[in-house]
């Protein structure tokens, strides 16, 4: 397969999962009347369900990585390929949410984003704007390459990038980790009700950095 081809293979696949995903949210939010996940008591699941569901949320991960290993050539590549499918499935599994439950109605709404290590609460807007620059990255990353090695960013702009995330991280967990405990019963009635948008928003420009540098090696090249 030439390297479009599989690019397209990995996106058909992550929209085809995101597709899925959805299904499966929407099915266990109307098992648990929570159509809209904020709001008091957001995740009134009981345990075993909740270790279904991170269970579930893991093996998202290891399949999104699979079709990563098999897309890509080389390590950077693959890890390209990893960052297509995540932001790909990231973005279509809202936009597949909105027809299945008329959810999210804006941007803004709260969601929880993911469960492992802690719960990632954030507005809709957030993931996606790094699903998109992730797509971005993993496309220079996956589509070319400089000196027969993935277009790949430099030192100081990987750090950069890596601070980013840390930062981002760190806005969608802020809540869970200031919890006075993290036992499930508190995390699971956790309920954020202000995102800190200028640290994101510096998050978001860090992680732009390592992007910036892609296109500018591509543009020397």
């Amino acid at each position: 397969m030439s390297d479009p081809r599989r690019w397209s293979a990995v996106v058909v696949y992550a929209i085809a999962m995101a597709l899925l995903e959805a299904a499966v949210v929407t099915y266990l939010r109307t098992l648990i009347g929570r159509t809209d996940p904020y709001h008091p008591v957001p995740l009134p699941v009981p345990a075993w369900l909740m270790r279904i569901e991170l269970a579930r949320e893991a093996a998202t991960l290891v399949m999104l990585a699979a079709v990563a290993w098999l897309a890509g050539r080389e390590r950077r590549a693959r890890l390209g390929y990893f960052l297509i499918a995540f932001g790909v499935w990231d973005i279509f599994y809202y936009v597949f949410l909105v027809p299945m439950t008329g959810w999210p109605r804006s941007p803004f709404d709260w969601d929880v984003l993911f469960l492992i290590p802690l719960p990632w609460w954030g507005p809709v807007l957030a993931p996606v704007s790094i699903a998109a620059l992730m797509i971005a990255g993993g496309t220079l990353a996956s589509q070319f390459t400089r000196g027969g090695r993935a277009l790949w960013p430099r030192g100081g702009p990987l750090a950069a990038g890596m601070a980013g995330i840390a930062l981002a991280l760190y806005a969608f967990m802020a809540d869970a980790l200031r919890a006075p405990h993290w036992s499930a019963q508190a995390l699971a009635n956790l309920l954020p009700t202000k995102f800190e948008w200028p640290l994101f928003g510096l998050a978001l420009a860090l992680m732009c950095v390592p992007l910036a540098d892609q296109l500018r090696q591509l543009r020397r090249r």
